[in-house]
This record gives C-alpha cells, structure tokens and sequence, in this order.
C-alpha cells in the first residue's frame, strides 16, 4: 500500500507538468511564430514481486508477477506545424511558407532561429539594419546582417517571395539590392532546444542547420511581406487536453485517498 502511495504520487506530479505545459500553450496563442508544445509520458521501473516458478502441485508457472512503480515525465516535444497568416502592415514584416526559419545574430555571436518575422529597421553606425524587436541583426543568405543605405525609405522596399530586397531607382523602377533574407532547414527541428523570445538553438538532435539557397535537395520555402505567422494552438484542442489533465490528476489523486484509508484499516485490525 505504501508502494501505491508514491504511484499516485508520481501520477499527480506528471499531471502537474501536463497543465503547466498546457497554461503555457494557452498564454501563448497571440504569440507571432509560437508553436505548441505536447507533453510525453514514460513509466517507470517494474518491481517483480514474483519470479516464474511452480505451484504446490508442481504445474508450472510461466508468467511472473510485476508492479509498475508509476509514471514520469520523458520530454515535451514542440509541434512545428505551420501557423495561420495573420496580415500585419509594414515593410519588415514576415510570414514564412514552409518549413524554413528566419537567422539571427545572437549578443554572443552565435546563430539563432526563429519563425518569428516581426522585425523593424533600426539606425545604427552602418545604416539601416533589419533587426528583431530586441535589435537582433537578421542575417542574409551570406549569414551577414541585412543594412541598408541611411537614406533609403523603407516604406519603399519591397520582399519577393524568394526573400530578395528591392528597391525603386530614380526612374521608379524596383531594382534588386543584391541582399537575400536567409532561410534555414534542420533534419528534425522537435530537437530544437528553446532559449526563449521565440528563439531556437541548434543541437545534436536536431541536425546542422541547412541554407536553402545553398541546398538544392531542400524545398524552398517563401516569404510573404506584410503578413505573421500567428501561433499554431488550437485553443479548443487545449482546453479538452486541460480537462483529461485534471480529470487524471484527480484520480491520482483518489488512489493515494483509498490507500490512506486501507492503511487505516489495518491499522484498526490490530486493535
């Protein structure tokens, strides 16, 4: 019985970090490029509390007796389905088409991803950067940042749907600027690990980051000006996963309840 106490135990510790998962999904439904995130579950070791063996009569017994010992947490996965497009005015707003993710220039130095395309233009030394919200420089296919000449008006860029810039001459005819947004694949991007601000770090479970323009064997992905990818969760889905979730923990819950109450009983027994 003291073994079904900490079952229940692990049962409601689990259900805990599936509603927190959950609330964490459900905060994030305006979230630009945010994509939802599943909890999984594992169980945890057997206790064998009977060995094959054989009866009184000598009839044998193949099958053993074991007791799971409750179940855990193994990962949260983040689901990278595509988002809805939200349309959003602006010269420096993004919403990718596929299966690519936006560069960007880390305060370390390092290369981020993100599917986040809400970015602006800000003045600095160089000219004029395209730059996240945080002033983080979005890189080109080159993996340099994007800038831009001081005078240009960025009401007047405009983005093909293969992520070039162009620019009006004094004719009034777009010119291309030579400049390309990057757009990065991985193999598996669930193995992505999450630093925040929608930003995504390479690892080993997830695979090298692949430039489109650089890999033919990659379908390409496009870019839509003036458009966001908004969050891909599903609120009613949520709300439905919020209920088994607190139905289960509630019975988790009941079990550690019944084994307090026969603990009891045996307790009285011995009156």
């Amino acid at each position: 019985m003291v073994r079904s106490l900490w079952t229940g135990a692990t049962g409601m510790i689990a259900q805990q970090l599936n509603v927190d998962n959950i609330s964490n999904n459900l905060a994030n439904v305006n979230t630009t490029g945010y994509k939802a995130e599943a909890m999984e579950f594992k169980s945890l070791l057997y206790q064998t509390i009977q060995t094959k063996t054989t009866t009184a009569n000598g009839e044998n017994k193949p099958i053993g007796a074991e007791v799971g010992l409750g179940v855990r947490n193994s990962s949260i996965t983040s689901i990278f389905t595509q988002g809805s497009f939200l349309e959003q005015a602006g010269p420096a707003n993004f919403a990718i088409d596929g299966q690519g993710m936006f560069g960007i220039q880390g305060a370390d130095g390092n290369t981020y991803y993100t599917r986040n395309g809400h970015f602006v233009f800000a003045i600095g030394e160089e000219g004029l950067t395209l730059t996240t919200s945080d002033g983080l420089p979005v890189l080109s296919t080159e993996g340099e940042p994007i800038v831009l000449e001081e005078d240009m008006v960025v009401d007047k860029l405009t983005v093909s749907k293969e992520g070039t810039l162009f620019y009006p001459n004094e004719k009034g005819t777009y010119e291309s600027l030579d400049m390309t947004i990057g757009l990065w694949q991985v193999s598996n991007p669930a193995g992505l690990s999450k630093i925040g601000d929608s930003l995504y770090e390479i690892t080993p479970a997830s695979g090298e980051a692949l430039s489109e323009a650089d890999n033919d064997n990659l379908t390409k992905s496009g870019l839509k000006q003036g458009y966001l990818e908004g969050s891909n969760v599903q609120i009613a889905d949520e709300m439905v996963n919020l209920i088994v979730a607190q139905r289960a923990y509630e019975m988790n819950s009941k079990v550690i309840t019944t084994s307090d109450e026969m603990l009891q009983q045996a307790n009285q027994l011995k009156r």
